[in-house]
């Protein structure tokens, strides 16, 4: 058994200790909240729990009488969002799988689930990232009814699963797992796909040649197969132990995710705290965890967007990680998988290589992960090294065996990059994330007279009249959470691409998000402080001009300008705009963290810390 990297156990102490104090009152609570509603028969008063059963058919007794552990449901299904189609079926089925382990399981609310993809450029997106808070708070709202012993979540894509972990824990002596519905099958190629975008961009594709290429690819029930937030976030849930070992990318519909999600059903009822085998979130989801998802990201050159997802369901757990923890990860954390927009294929060709339990067991054995969890499954970790299969018609774990295909999927001994996909960059511009995996090492330091933008509009515009066929680096400000709700803008990616491909050295520098999907072009994203003042203090992108000569460096962690910002008046952000349902969002904006500590306006007010 390797013995674990002393970077990874100095960032891991380091935690530990910024987080004793905060952690304790965490579990302390946790434990008072397990022993208040240990036995819902006699914690909820009868014509409580009458109107809590009264709905269940055959089910009534066995609640009543407390014959078995009830499972509440959380789910975040609607048909809009491909990934999320499939959970519609879930919860008939959960009820049967339940009962077969001697359970019961009932719906206990639903969170919305908004998508990224339907949303990029649109207004919509100011919500998406507040989105999250909005999951959290239902998924409190469902399991506040206390009726429950154990928590199945149903929920995958970009703000889903860290809102339902969020809401999760703060009912953390609950034994709480995740289900996945699994990846579409493999549509057009994404390489193809990213050809004609950045072809329309130009005008020398038509909206129905862009149409049927984006049809061809996001066509089916599943999650999107690029390996963006969604899958990143399916990857964390894998290395913190909290859903059954590599069941993230097996395709809806399939015999194989069905005999995953009744095992999962099957598995809660057996881990709740009448049993001998209790295992509480709180306990799940400690500071090796949240190690465990940071190494996770890097060595598969996840998204951006967990940047800022993980210090947020951290701090839910009374635990404090921050971008120099994750950084200091990053120098010893190789990259071994290349999926798309790191690489060519997709998450599909990922798993068919070996996929997580490829990782997992190649990061155990290198020492960059902690072993000794306490998962859902199994002993510790190591259960989550192997991937599942039939042996005849029973449900079994193997060993992975070697890459099925080194050009997505690499060893320790032989990465495709020697540190992770991900680094900090700091200066006299803020502190900022770069994702190197998914940009040629050549494209990784930019230094060029900057063009400031405040929307995506603008820099479109400017594109369109060839303002920026040159040496640049485009500064798209007050995006951040409390100027607008810090969205995406992944709608920037074809458009700076095809300056970057017309021979010319491109950044982007932004205090919004970047899509788990993008790459090519350098960015510094997520920019703390954002542009916005706070308590009369501006961030200091709101005092760059045209013309300033930026640099940014993923070599050697620069984000700077060599112009005096002293004395500078700020930009004057422009009105927020109503519509699309943002005025209702208006008090998240006004209370929302800084990025690094997780963007959010509810944890910033909760008492979390």
């Amino acid at each position: 058994m390797s013995e674990l990297h002393p970077t990874v156990a100095r960032v891991t102490e380091r935690i530990v200790e910024r987080s004793k104090d905060s952690r304790k009152r965490y579990l302390d609570l946790m434990e008072r909240e397990g022993d208040l509603h240990a036995d819902r028969n006699t914690a909820l008063p009868c014509s409580n729990l009458a109107h809590g059963f009264a709905a269940m058919g055959e089910d009534k007794a066995s609640i009543a009488t407390r014959a078995g552990p009830n499972i509440g449901i959380i789910s975040a299904y609607n048909d809009t969002i491909s990934s999320h189609q499939p959970f519609g079926a879930y919860p008939p089925l959960m009820k049967v799988w339940a009962r077969e382990a001697g359970a019961t399981a009932q719906v206990a609310g639903s969170t919305p689930a908004m998508c990224d993809g339907v949303t990029q450029g649109m207004d919509g997106m100011e919500l998406s990232l507040f989105s999250r808070d909005v999951i959290a708070l239902s998924a409190a709202v469902g399991l506040s009814h206390q009726m429950y012993d154990a928590v199945a979540m149903l929920g995958m894509c970009d703000k889903i699963v860290p809102g339902l972990l969020i809401g999760g824990l703060r009912f953390g002596y609950l034994p709480t797992l995740f289900f996945s519905a699994g990846a579409m099958p493999s549509g057009v190629a994404n390489k193809e796909k990213q050809r004609v975008r950045q072809l329309y961009a130009e005008g020398k594709a038509t909206r129905a040649e862009l149409l049927a290429s984006e049809s061809a690819s996001y066509h089916a029930p599943g999650v999107c197969t690029f390996y963006g937030t969604a899958n990143s976030n399916l990857m964390m849930l894998d290395l913190m132990g909290l859903t059954l070992p590599g069941s993230a990318y097996i395709n809806p519909g399939t015999p194989l995710r069905q005999a995953l999600t009744r095992a999962g059903v099957h598995r809660l009822a057996q881990i709740t705290r009448d049993g001998n085998d209790y295992r509480p979130m709180a306990r799940c989801v400690d500071e090796k965890a949240i190690v465990n998802a940071t190494v996770g990201l890097l060595a598969t050159g996840g998204s951006t967007n967990d940047a800022i997802h993980i210090p947020a369901f951290a701090r839910a757990a009374g635990i404090r990680i921050d971008w120099t923890d994750m950084a200091e990860l990053s120098h010893v954390v190789p990259l071994l998988a290349h999926v798309y927009p790191n690489g060519a294929s997709d998450v599909n060709m990922f798993q068919a290589a070996g996929g997580l339990g490829f990782v997992v067991r190649e990061l155990l054995d290198a020492g960059l992960v902690h072993r000794d969890l306490m998962t859902v499954f199994g002993d510790d970790l190591s259960a989550y090294a192997r991937e599942p299969m039939f042996d005849g018609d029973k449900l079994v774990w193997r060993d992975p065996g070697p890459s099925g295909d080194e050009t997505i999927l690499r060893g320790i001994a032989n990465p495709f990059q020697a540190d992770g996909g991900m680094r900090l960059l700091s200066g006299n511009l803020g502190r900022a994330i770069f994702k190197t995996s998914a940009v040629a090492p050549e494209r990784w330091t930019i230094e060029a007279p900057c063009r400031v933008f405040e929307t995506q509009a603008a820099v479109a515009q400017a594109f369109a009249a060839g303002e920026l066929d040159r040496d640049v680096v485009v500064v798209v400000r007050f995006q951040g959470p409390r100027a607008n709700g810090m969205p995406e803008l992944h709608k920037l990616t074809p458009v700076l691409g095809v300056v970057q491909d017309r021979g010319f050295k491109v950044a982007l520098v932004t205090d919004g998000r970047m899509s788990g999907a993008s790459g090519k072009v350098p960015a510094a994203i997520h920019v703390s402080p954002e542009a916005l003042e706070k308590d009369g203090v501006w961030g200091p992108l709101a005092l760059l001009r045209d013309g300033d000569l930026v640099r940014v460096s993923g070599e050697d962690g620069t984000l700077s300008t060599t112009a005096d910002l002293t004395g500078r008046e700020p930009a004057v952000m422009r009105e927020i705009e109503q519509g699309t349902g943002r005025e209702l969002f208006a008090f998240f904006r006004t209370l929302a963290d800084e990025a690094e500590r997780g963007a959010s306006a509810m944890l910033a007010e909760s008492g979390c810390d």
